[in-house]
């Protein structure tokens, strides 16, 4: 079992974080944009064409920082660790699954990165850059986050890339102040189990529906694959293989403040670890974060 150790960092609580929490609390609903690059390359391999996309996703709470819930089952982690890591799950089979591993696909068609590529995709990785931005009309306040991002997949922690996923991620997890210890670990594939287990079975289901995309006229060669299933079973083998947990390492964070119009507030913060001079004028280091007040 791979689990979270004393490689984690040794830097507090991101000096934005508190205030990101309060917001996220005020959402009626926490959905944010999350926004990827599609490469495409084309027919003859000699030119890579750069597409944007953006889609609504469901936030899913910070790392190692899964709700206890009481519909969800699944055995927790327990409450060792924190973050400011990103969280959202997403189906192996989707279109921006590519994008999540900055692979190139041919014609922009689904289903074409290549065999080698194509058995990338049914493991854990990833690694390309992305934004995540929140709307909060609540507090009139947009956060848009920047970083790379990472896709958890039952190999996580039997897999080399999969380790190489863990020990990237470990660096950015926080051991917390008062944290106990009864001996047990904390584990990622634990963690991706919980996250399973805090969906509902009808979320659980579309995991094995159809797959996404695929014209509806065509046949589907797996009679287990429709709509509208209910699955409670949180081991179910063809639900599990296709559920992926993402997660989001922000480096970078736009904070702007609308709420008085006339006198309205930008941040930028710039991850920067155990650097402690600023590099930008009027630049502030605070736990591992350079905050600059920018004009909007």
């Amino acid at each position: 079992m791979t689990t979270a150790s004393s490689s984690s960092s040794t830097l507090g609580p991101a000096p934005w974080r508190q205030s990101f929490l309060e917001h996220l609390s005020a959402m009626s609903a926490t959905e944010f944009t999350l926004g990827t690059v599609r490469k495409i390359a084309s027919e003859n391999g000699g030119t890579v064409y750069y597409s944007p996309r953006a889609r609504t996703c469901a936030f899913r709470g910070l790392f190692a920082e899964l709700k206890a819930n009481p519909n969800n089952t699944a055995d927790l982690n327990p409450d060792l660790y924190e973050s400011e890591m990103l969280t959202f799950t997403t189906d192996r089979r989707m279109d921006k699954v590519p994008e999540l591993f900055g692979l190139e696909t041919t014609g922009g068609k689904k289903h074409d990165a290549g065999d080698r590529e194509e058995e990338r995709l049914k493991g854990s990785g990833g690694g390309a850059d992305v934004e995540a931005v929140f709307w909060v009309r609540e507090k009139g306040t947009q956060w848009r986050f920047r970083g790379k991002v990472y896709v958890l997949a039952p190999d996580v922690e039997t897999s080399d890339e999969g380790r190489r996923v863990i020990a990237t991620l470990t660096e950015r997890m926080r051991r917390k102040e008062r944290a106990g210890s009864d001996g047990e670990e904390w584990s990622f594939s634990r963690e991706i189990t919980a996250h399973f287990g805090n969906t509902s079975p009808v979320m659980r289901g579309s995991f094995r529906n159809p797959p996404p995309g695929v014209p509806v006229k065509l046949p589907v060669d797996d009679d287990r694959l429709r709509l509208g299933q209910q699955v409670t079973d949180l081991n179910d083998e063809l639900a599990r293989s296709n559920f992926r947990l993402v997660v989001i390492v922000p480096d970078e964070l736009d904070v702007v403040d609308l709420t008085d119009q006339a006198r309205a507030q930008r941040w930028l913060y710039t991850f920067v670890g155990d650097k402690s001079e600023p590099t930008a004028p009027g630049g502030i280091i605070e736990d591992g974060w350079e905050k600059v007040e920018v004009w909007p």
